[in-house]
Order: C-alpha cells, then sequence, then structure tokens
C-alpha cells in the first residue's frame, strides 16, 4: 500500500462512490472552510493503481505556530479493515506532523450500535465496538460530548423499498392526523430562492432566541446555497399561510356545523350530536377570532410560519436546520415540510430520510427530549455515531489541553 497526496478531483471521485459519504466531507465544504481560514489537503491510500482510502484534511493555525488538523466525517475507508485503519493513521499522523499539526481530528460516519425507535440496543444487530477499541489502541482519545463539533445521535427514516402510503400508514396516529390538518387548511410550502434567504434567517433568528442556541450569520445559507444549490444538494423551504383563505375556510365550516344543527331534530336522541357540534362551532369560532387578530395585530394577509434547510446527497435526504415562529407553531408547517421532502425521497430514490440530531442518551429524557418526540412520530429508528475522536500528534496537544482545563 502507498500513502499520498491526491488531487481534488481523485477524491471528488472516490467521495462520489463511497458508502460513508456525507456532506461534510463534500469537497464542496473545503470552499466554506476556506473562507474561515483553513486550508485543505486531501490524501489517501492506493493499493496497486486503485484507491481504497480517501480523507480530505483541513488545518488552521493556532497559538505557538501551529496548527489543529481535522478531517469532517472522516476517513473514508473500510474500517473493519484493521491492516487499512492502522496504515491510515500511521501516515496521517505523520503528514500532520511535517505540517507542523499538533492534533488530529476525526468523527467518521459510522454507527455505533445498532438502536430501534425508542433508542434501545437491537440484540444480535450492527455493533462496531472493535472500530472503536482499535482506535482507541492507535492512540485516540474520545471527546467528550460537549466539546464535540458535529452532531453523534441522530434519528432516520428507512425508504428504501417504501411508498408514501406504507410510511403514512406507519407513523404515530397523532403525527399522521397533524400533517392531514395542515394540508386541509391550506398551508402552502415553497423552495425559496437566495434572494429569499432573509425570510429563512429571520425564522432561524427568532427560534435562535427563544431556544438559547447560537444561530449562524446569513452569510453561512448564502455560502451553502451557492456552493450545493445548483447541483440540487441544498434546498431551503418556508411554509406560510393565507390568513384570508384560512378565515374563508373556517366560516364555510362553520356555516356547515349549523346547517346540520338546524337540519335536526329537537328528539332527544340528537342532543349528543347537537352539543358535539356547538362545540365544534365554539372551535372554530376561536379558531376564526385568532386568525382575524393575527392579521389585524401583522397587517398581513400572509404570513411565514416555519422554515427548514435539507442537504439532499445520496444515499440520505438530512433535515440540517429548521425554525419557526413561535406564535404560528399552533398551525404545524414543520409537519407539512416533513411530509413533503419524505415523498420528495421516495420519488428520488433516497434511502433514508434522517432527521438529524437529536439529544443523546434519549432514555433518560435530557433537555430538548421533545425534539427527538417530534421525529419519533414519524417513525423509524435512533443511530449512534461511534464518535469524535482526537490524535495527539505534538506536545503542544497537552499543553492546549491544559490551557483549556484552566479557562474551564
Amino acid at each position: 500500500m502507498e500513502f499520498l497526496e491526491i488531487t481534488e478531483e481523485e477524491y471528488t471521485k472516490f467521495w462520489e462512490n463511497h458508502p460513508l459519504k456525507t456532506f461534510l466531507s463534500s469537497p464542496k465544504i473545503s470552499k466554506l472552510r476556506e473562507k474561515s481560514n483553513w486550508k485543505t489537503y486531501y490524501v489517501g491510500v492506493k493499493d496497486g493503481k486503485e484507491l481504497v482510502a480517501a480523507s480530505m484534511l483541513f488545518s488552521h493555525a493556532r497559538h505557538f505556530g501551529v496548527s489543529e488538523f481535522y478531517s469532517p466525517r472522516g476517513f473514508l475507508l473500510d474500517f473493519n479493515n484493521k491492516e487499512l485503519v492502522e496504515f491510515m493513521t500511521k501516515n496521517v499522523k505523520d503528514f500532520v506532523n511535517k505540517h507542523n499539526g499538533y492534533v488530529l481530528r476525526i468523527d467518521p460516519y459510522v454507527i455505533y450500535k445498532e438502536r430501534d425507535i425508542d433508542g434501545n440496543i437491537v440484540e444480535g444487530g450492527v455493533d462496531n465496538s472493535s472500530i472503536v477499541e482499535q482506535l482507541l489502541s492507535l492512540g485516540y482519545k474520545k471527546v467528550p460530548t460537549p466539546n464535540k463539533e458535529q452532531v453523534g445521535w441522530m434519528f432516520s427514516l428507512g425508504l428504501e423499498g417504501k411508498d408514501e402510503e406504507q410510511i403514512m400508514k406507519e407513523m404515530k396516529p397523532n403525527t399522521r392526523n397533524t400533517i392531514r390538518k395542515a394540508e386541509k387548511i391550506g398551508i402552502d410550502m415553497r423552495e425559496i430562492s437566495y434572494d429569499e434567504l432573509d425570510e429563512f434567517q429571520s425564522i432561524m433568528e427568532e427560534t435562535s432566541k427563544r431556544k438559547g442556541f447560537s444561530n449562524r450569520d446569513i452569510s453561512y445559507y448564502q455560502e451553502m446555497y451557492k456552493l450545493f444549490h445548483d447541483s440540487e444538494e441544498v434546498k431551503y423551504f418556508i411554509t406560510s399561510l393565507d390568513l384570508k383563505k384560512y378565515v374563508e375556510g373556517l366560516k364555510e365550516e362553520y356555516k356547515e356545523k349549523d346547517e346540520k344543527i338546524n337540519a335536526l331534530s329537537d328528539a332527544k336522541y340528537n342532543e349528543g350530536q347537537k352539543k358535539n357540534l356547538e362545540n365544534e362551532k365554539a372551535s372554530l369560532e376561536k379558531r376564526i377570532k385568532e386568525a382575524e387578530e393575527i392579521m389585524s395585530s401583522t397587517g398581513k394577509e400572509k404570513i411565514n410560519l416555519s422554515g427548514s434547510m435539507f442537504m439532499l446527497i445520496q444515499p440520505e435526504v438530512i433535515y440540517l436546520s429548521s425554525g419557526n415562529y413561535e406564535e404560528y407553531m399552533k398551525f404545524n408547517g414543520q409537519y407539512l415540510i416533513q411530509w413533503e421532502l419524505i415523498k420528495y425521497g421516495i420519488a428520488h430514490g433516497f434511502k433514508k430520510h434522517n432527521f438529524y440530531g437529536i439529544p443523546e442518551d434519549i432514555n433518560t429524557h435530557p433537555k430538548d427530549y421533545g425534539i427527538y418526540e417530534f421525529k419519533r412520530g414519524f417513525n423509524g429508528y435512533v443511530e449512534e455515531l461511534i464518535g469524535e475522536y482526537e490524535l495527539p500528534i505534538k506536545p503542544h496537544y497537552h499543553l492546549f489541553k491544559l490551557i483549556h482545563k484552566i479557562k474551564k
């Protein structure tokens, strides 16, 4: 086997056909990193003339003239091939050392242990403990959860061999009913253009303030659009509601309930039905009033409800970022977006709809457990990745660790 630097074109061709590929290991991401002063290298291993392993390496200068190296979702290789993993590690370590790097970080896109919808380990399922053991034996150190850069736990829905009817049938009843209600009230979902990204940013900003996370600058969404949109690998969606049409529909429904009540005789056996219809009328009245108040307070007949960003790179559709206006969450725009992208995935031959990050150890009901519950309603399974690892290269690694510990 031979370790060598390869071209971006060689890496791209290898990435396109590798089972561990994801948007984070796409060479297009290098263009985004380079805007933040990261330098890009491409390395690989050849067995004869065939490329059997590859990695995109980013380096960033830190203190004391040394650099941090990072291989996002790397390496691209068969992690069950212990000889290859060891050979790649040894040579990448030498490469990083020669380029004045003090540490290498990797977070392979490899499942740790197969889990079911409830997060329980599947007996007899996939178990990559041996991969973790080898990485640790080669000197890698596992990065604690709070310090990881990428998500470690995800929730996914398999699409392969399924149609819309089957997937809808297998959803939780509440999720299925919520989607149908969102469709019924006339929520509109549209893919937005580059010039409309400020609308998406506005939704994300409101959500980040409410939930206490740091929102990305609009330049990130713009760059991702420029890098991935022409190849249809990223799409941004916004749901909206025409309040005027919505109110007209509610008033028509109210009228129908009224007519049903008037058509019923005063016989005692009709009392229960009349009471139910009156309750439905009261609910409709409340919804009409709420909608009219929104129109009055905003001065708008059409309002944005929610927004989402999806990465669409075979074999999966990834639900990467999303937000919604709190006062409009009752319209459930996010449920409709998920359903429409699930249908898109089926129609375009994707194997998986990846709802992406969920809290770790969900059975302990951690903070943001509701995120998992929302995704769980669509059916699917939990995916736990093997995690992020650091490979110390120079003594500076231990110095930086000490500095960070003191600061903390």
